[in-house]
C-alpha cells in the first residue's frame, strides 16, 4: 500500500469520534493539523502516545495545532479510552479501513516473532493550506506532542 507523500492535500474524508459525531477531516483546513494512526486503543505504546499529547495539548494549541488521532477501533472503544485518559482531542473510529487505506497505513508487521496485518503507527503533519508537509514513520510515542513542536518550528515556521 502507498504511503501518503509530502505535498499532497488532506482527503477530503468522514468519520466518528469518540462522541459519535461525524468529523469531516477537510473542516481542519485554515489550522495545522496532525492526523496520527496508531493501532489499539488501551495498549501500552498507544497509550503513551496519546498521552504524551494531552500531556502537551495547551502548548500545541498555542501554537494553533489540531491533532485527531485515528485507529480501527469501534467508537465505543474510543470513548471508553478517551474518558479513561481524558484525551481532550479529536479520535475518529475507522473500522472500514477509509481513512487507514487512504493514508497508506495498513500493512504487514512483525511483533515477537510472529507476522500479521495491522496499522503502522505514523504520524501526517499539515500545514493550514491541507498540504502534508511532514511524515513521521516512526513516532516517539513518550515524547510524540515535543516531536511534533519540533517538526513545525523547524519544517514549517522557518519556510
Amino acid at each position: 500500500m502507498k504511503k501518503l507523500e509530502t505535498g499532497s492535500q488532506l482527503p477530503n474524508l468522514c468519520g466518528r469520534n469518540q462522541g459519535g459525531m461525524e468529523i469531516q477531516l477537510t473542516s481542519f483546513i485554515g489550522k495545522k493539523t496532525v492526523v496520527y494512526f496508531y493501532p489499539k486503543d488501551d495498549t501500552p505504546g498507544c497509550t503513551a502516545q496519546a498521552c504524551s499529547i494531552r500531556d502537551d495539548i495547551d502548548q500545541l494549541k498555542n501554537r494553533g495545532i489540531e491533532v485527531i488521532g485515528i485507529s480501527a477501533d469501534s467508537v465505543s472503544a474510543h470513548a471508553k479510552f478517551s474518558s479513561k485518559y481524558d484525551l481532550p482531542f479529536t479520535l475518529i473510529s475507522d473500522e472500514a479501513k477509509e481513512f487507514i487505506n487512504a493514508f497508506g497505513v495498513w500493512g504487514t508487521k512483525k511483533f515477537m516473532g510472529k507476522v500479521y496485518d495491522g496499522i503502522h503507527r505514523t504520524s501526517f503533519l499539515f500545514n493550514e493550506k491541507g498540504k502534508l508537509i511532514h511524515v513521521i514513520e516512526k513516532p516517539d510515542t513518550k515524547n510524540h506532542a515535543q516531536e511534533i513542536m519540533e517538526i513545525y518550528e523547524t519544517k514549517v515556521e522557518r519556510k
